[in-house]
């Protein structure tokens, strides 16, 4: 047995044992220690005295300090970061388990601020702040909530922003409207971290926004009604956009962020803590909870149809057959969490019917372009089986290509400049929803090697079209969904490969090139966080499992014969399989950059196994 064979059944022997009985596999989707503090300072709002859980949660919390009393949100990430820093101070203080005179809080607070203090951090912490009674609300809020009441034809209105965006919008706008706060018997005071008077000053400070803030409000001005009653319609509507968009488990959208502000706009509209869809949305919360390493961590969501869709597809391509009861039971519990329902994707692509698939467990409304490509890709071989699912689930995915050629994550044509003018960090991350390298580059492989779809066909060319004309000069690929440039370059090269360009294609030669260049001399390859912030590729000085496989996995796309530095490659992978430190932990996704990054403790099995089965199926067959 030839060691890429033994390194294969390996892989493959781990997914097995970790199949969850419904058929999913329900590896942590690890997003730092944000939500972990969150969900302190929420049970202590609430009053909900869920002691052993807050004690878990401090354990965590404290585990992750760094010696100079800071939090990081990745390993390389210099210093420390003040608003992971922050909401951690904030938490355990707010916890009653640590004290402000402890030593972890006093090296905490020194660091907080060296750095600034609270007028420093996020905007969103600055959010968390106010609505728990630690921040001044701003004059004026950062958007009039009548704002949601714009007709889609106004320049900018509701709908212009991604799903993402509105989902945490709107509870925000109906609470800095009321400039709601509320206090707990155990909240703490945080005043010994602000180094300035006037706060409020600290919010905005954009001229533009102010501009952009004028346009708004005479927009506003320009609808038919008395202002008050305008002022109380957008209040329930932007309630009725909440309560519309809960899913089964009382989460709205299945996302933390915007379910714990929705349960603090809800008080704010005179909800008591008690109330049915308070409880309901939190215990939804509460059942994304995993453990990692004996310890308890609050899911932003949970990932399990990505994994899912993701593992059948690897083990597949290993050669494990589809009727496999694993592979089977996985494919039953895709087939089970197909969208039927209509989401707000159909108000940007109004001719199509429901048929993707989200990323979590209980998502039922929000699809997205990369799972729904990872789903039919994992289920092509049950098509003569299934042939509605498959059919329903490719129309959806053709109708949402972007007018510019490319896919985007969550809805069509959703790519608004005008977040650059809103007074919100990394607002293209939240508020844009754009066609990206990563997904277009997925979608192409996608319809390349398991559809009929002729390669001269539209939807392909004006695919191809949209990745060659964003290839960067240096060879590379932006990745908006994961870490970073290798990312989006193993996308974009085995997408193009597949719909039939030719390796002797000066794209693809510049893209070998480059990613030969950063090869390390331990055969593998890696990624810092900081390329996302700094706009360019940065390397981790250290190879990573899951950098290593989508490097290798595009090169082996490229290339007949397996080139030195590809064997050299693998016996970094094959060598390092069942390795654990540092970097096998590091974060290989991004939702927001320098501000949420990803550990999918799932990827480390899955593209390994990928670039090793596509290694044996090129070479060694």
């Amino acid at each position: 047995m030839t060691q890429i064979q033994k390194g294969i059944d390996w892989l493959i022997g781990t997914l097995r044992k970790d199949q969850s009985a419904d058929g999913s596999w329900n590896y942590p989707f690890e997003t730092g220690l944000s939500t972990d503090a969150y969900m302190i300072i929420l049970l202590r709002t609430l009053e909900i005295n869920d002691e052993e859980l807050i004690q878990g949660l401090v354990a965590r919390i404290l585990s992750k300090q760094e010696n100079n009393g800071a939090w990081k949100l990745y390993y390389d990430e210099g210093e420390g970061n003040l608003t992971a820093t922050v909401e951690a101070y904030y938490a355990l203080l707010y916890s009653g388990y640590v004290k402000k005179d402890d030593k972890q809080l006093r090296a905490a607070r020194r660091f907080i601020l060296s750095k600034g203090g609270l007028e420093e951090v996020s905007i969103f912490t600055k959010v968390m702040l106010s609505l728990t009674g630690q921040y001044i609300w701003p004059d004026f809020s950062p958007l009039p909530i009548e704002f949601i009441l714009l007709p889609h034809y106004f320049p900018i209105n509701f709908y212009s922003f991604s799903v993402f965006g509105r989902a945490n919008l709107t509870p925000i706008i109906l609470l800095a409207d009321k400039k709601f706060f509320i206090k707990a018997e155990k909240s703490p005071n945080l005043s010994e971290l602000h180094l300035h008077r006037h706060q409020e000053d600290s919010w905005f400070r954009s001229s533009e926004y102010r501009s952009l803030l004028t346009f708004i409000e005479d927009g506003v001005k320009r609808l038919i009604g008395l202002p008050e009653q305008l002022h109380q319609l957008a209040v329930e509507r932007a309630k009725k956009y909440m309560l519309d968009h809960l899913e089964p488990d009382g989460t709205f959208y299945s996302y933390y962020s915007c379910t714990f502000l929705m349960i603090f706009a809800l008080l704010s509209d005179g909800y008591q803590k008690t109330d049915p869809i308070i409880t309901k949305a939190v215990n939804g919360l509460l059942a994304m909870k995993c453990d990692i390493n004996g310890h308890p961590h609050m899911q932003y969501t949970t990932a399990h149809v990505w994994n899912t869709s993701l593992i059948g597809y690897a083990l597949q391509s290993a050669g494990v057959a589809a009727d496999d009861p694993v592979v089977n039971k996985a494919h039953r519990y895709l087939l089970n969490r197909q969208h039927h329902t209509f989401g707000d994707w159909v108000i940007h692509n109004t001719k199509s019917l429901p048929g993707g698939w989200g990323f979590s467990d209980v998502n039922t409304m929000n699809p997205d372009v990369d799972d729904t490509t990872a789903s039919l890709r994992s289920i092509s071989r049950m098509v003569p089986l299934e042939r509605d699912a498959w059919d329903r689930g490719l129309s959806w995915l053709l109708s949402m290509q972007n007018d510019d050629g490319g896919w985007a994550a969550f809805e069509k044509n959703t790519d608004t400049k005008l977040f650059e003018f809103l007074p919100i960090e990394k607002g293209e991350f939240l508020l844009a929803d754009p066609s990206c390298a990563d997904i277009t580059g997925r979608t192409l492989e996608f319809l390349g090697n398991y559809t009929n779809l002729p390669r001269d066909h539209n939807v392909i060319k004006k695919g191809i079209n949209w990745l060659l004309k964003n290839q960067r000069k240096d060879g590379s690929w932006y990745g908006r969904w994961g870490l970073c440039y290798l990312y989006g370059t193993w996308g974009a090269v085995t997408g193009l490969m597949a719909t039939g360009i030719p390796r002797s294609h000066s794209s693809i030669r510049m893209a070998v090139d480059w990613l030969l260049t950063i090869q390390n001399e331990d055969g593998g390859w890696g990624e810092s966080c900081q390329s996302d912030s700094k706009k360019k590729y940065v390397p981790l000085g250290e190879s990573t499992l899951t950098h290593s496989a989508w490097a290798l996995d595009a090169l082996i796309s490229t290339s007949e014969e397996p080139t030195p530095q590809i064997q050299k490659g693998i016996t970094y992978l094959l060598t390092s399989l069942e390795k654990s430190d540092w970097t096998t932990d590091y974060p290989k996704g991004q939702g927001m950059a320098g501000g949420f990054y990803i550990h999918y403790h799932s990827y480390r099995y899955i593209f390994p196994l990928i670039a090793l089965s596509h290694y044996r199926k090129k070479y060694e067959s």
